[in-house]
């Protein structure tokens, strides 16, 4: 129970809640236990009858209609509530649940880059959502059902005690072995249980790959492998269902089983202390055979509750191995910091941490505000890692990244990234409108301004030949769209933002160099007063920009202008030689 000790701080949250209903739970079951005695009263009034001590008809009906009465009374005020009883403690499991998937969700959100890259997306969505499920489970039923049993259990045994203390003693012998078997049951139903979550989510990985993969499939024509793989998994899955079913099939046939052992026991216990007048009633043997039936379903719940209390602490467990990992990157002040564009590197080395692969070696440049820095270099040389710096989505090893001439590490986090347009390489886009999409950079833009952002971006045109224009909804990541249309969302998305900062990472790759030219106009009249780095490949991204470098295996082995790299024997002046005689003979 130690890991669960993480949800107290909920119990306290909603203590008058779960006292409330501890309170309506206990009341609820005294209640219903008027039942079995209100029975007895029945049996007691119809042997006095028949003995002859009272006489007449209609007193023996006012009696019995009295005891009716009484009866359901009893089972209307203990349904009420119960009524009231779920809709406390139930209700309570799910504000906790609530709470728990916020927390997780929130801590999910704080949590760095490089904890994503050595996390699987599948298992952070199992612990938010099957994992809490489960804690839920150990919040609301299992405290319920808790409650119900220790309050049943304690009042009926101290009635049925009073009543007949060696019949009492004869009924409920059956009632630990009914709880031990549907423990040991619950434990191979859990262990049966978890096997097929894991085939299904198999399953479920492998229909969803496939479907997103499916031009892939269909161009290699490999439709009946595919199939073959899928029926494989399928047959495998529901052999572990068939193999669950038949063990959750003894669950009731046990439990039936049991009841009517035990009311066996009363019946033939009860009716020889009947004989030896040892029991005075037969209303005995009935009150009985009812606290039988009323006993066993709460304490076959001792085991159920059991193998849920420990599914929540292993669910549990696994949820705190996440809350307990401290974010690498923490926002050092609370005070609001400007930033203004100017961008300093100085001797700036990193590793990452999940590949330890030394990406920047003795990196130093500066941009001043206003100014564009190209940065150029073959894939892997690093270049993409620089942008990720200045985003601070890591923190450096060695050296000073500065901003205003402020270390990074000192400025707001959020003022930072507020201050920041970024543009990736692999452009994501949500599963929903382009307009929103386009927003999620300022939610509080206007449409006006949305469609000015896309024209920037040069894809308004594109845009309004869909059938619903800007309201038209994007697939997943946007897979009903171009390479090049996504990245020019992308674009938009960064410059309805109105940055002091604008990072693009390669992102005009699947452009055409006419597309190009007409973008990167657009951005030399949207970029002025703007500090601006372009990352990419081609020289005539490149070649506007007021500083140039070039990156080979983390080290900056070219720097300068366009019109002085050119000149000089190196990378950048073989690239633009190359991508000259490439345009020259498209043309021809």
């Amino acid at each position: 129970m130690k890991e669960l000790q993480h949800i107290n701080k909920y119990f306290l949250k909603y203590k008058w809640h779960l006292l409330i209903g501890v309170i309506i739970t206990i009341v609820a079951r005294i209640f219903l236990l008027f039942t079995p005695r209100f029975v007895k009263e029945i049996f007691t009034v119809v042997e006095t009858y028949k003995k002859g001590l009272e006489s007449g008809n209609s007193s023996l009906q006012a009696e019995l209609a009295l005891i009716i009465f009484y009866i359901i009374g009893a089972a209307i005020i203990a349904g009420i509530l119960s009524f009231f009883m779920r809709q406390t403690i139930i209700n309570v499991s799910r504000y906790i649940e609530y709470d728990l998937k916020n927390e997780v969700y929130a801590h999910y959100q704080k949590l760095s880059l490089n904890f994503y890259k050595k996390n699987r997306t599948g298992d952070l969505m199992n612990r938010i959502s099957e994992d809490v499920g489960k804690v839920r489970m150990y919040v609301g039923p299992a405290i319920m059902y808790s409650i119900n049993t220790i309050t049943l259990f304690i009042i009926a045994i101290l009635y049925m005690y009073n009543e007949a203390p060696v019949l009492t003693l004869y009924t409920i012998i059956p009632l630990p072995i009914l709880s031990v078997a549907i423990y040991k049951l619950s434990k191979e139903i859990h262990k049966r249980t978890t096997i097929v979550q894991q085939y299904l989510s198999k399953l479920s990985a492998f229909t969803q790959e496939a479907f997103s993969g499916i031009s892939v499939i269909k161009a290699y024509g490999i439709e009946p492998q595919t199939s073959a793989n899928f029926d494989e998994l399928s047959t495998t899955s529901k052999e572990n269902q068939l193999n669950l079913v038949k063990v959750q099939a003894l669950f009731f046939p046990m439990m039936i089983l049991l009841i009517g052992v035990s009311n066996l026991v009363v019946i033939y216990i009860g009716g020889l202390q009947y004989m030896d007048g040892k029991i005075e009633s037969l209303g005995t043997i009935a009150e009985f055979i009812i606290y039988v039936n009323m006993l066993t379903w709460p304490v076959a719940t001792v085991g159920w509750v059991t193998s849920i209390v420990q599914q929540a602490e292993a669910s549990q467990k696994r949820i705190n191995e996440f809350l307990k990992i401290e974010p690498e990157i923490k926002n050092t002040t609370e005070e609001h910091t400007s930033i203004n564009g100017d961008i300093t590197f100085e001797k700036v080395a990193f590793t990452y941490d999940d590949t330890n692969i030394n990406a920047l070696k003795d990196i130093s440049f500066s941009v001043k505000h206003g100014q564009t820095l190209a940065i150029l270099g073959k894939t892997g040389s690093g270049k993409s890692t620089i942008l990720d710096l200045i985003g601070r989505l890591y923190d450096i090893g060695e050296g000073s990244i500065k901003v205003n001439n402020i270390e990074i590490s000192k400025h707001n986090l959020t003022d930072l990234r507020n201050g920041i347009g970024y543009v990736p390489q692999d452009a994501f886009l949500f599963s929903d409108t382009i307009k929103n999409n386009i927003k999620f950079g300022k939610e509080a833009a206007t449409d006006e301004e949305v469609i000015e952002a896309a024209k920037l971006a040069h894809v308004h045109k594109n845009i309004i030949k869909f059938n619903n224009g800007y309201e038209t909804i994007l697939g997943e990541r946007g897979i009903t769209l171009s390479g090049g249309q996504k990245q020019r969302i992308s674009i938009a998305r960064a410059l309805i933002k109105d940055p002091e900062i604008l990072l693009f990472d390669d992102c005009l790759s699947a452009v055409d160099t006419e597309t190009e030219e007409k973008i990167l106009n657009n951005l030399n009249q949207v970029t002025k007063g703007k500090t601006t780095i372009i990352v990419g490949h081609r020289v005539s991204s490149a070649k506007n920009a007021d500083k140039i470098i070039i990156i080979e295996d983390g080290m900056i082995v070219q720097e300068g202008t366009h019109d002085t790299l050119v000149n000089v024997d190196g990378y950048y002046k073989h690239l633009y030689l190359k991508q000259l005689s490439e345009n020259s003979s498209v043309n021809n």
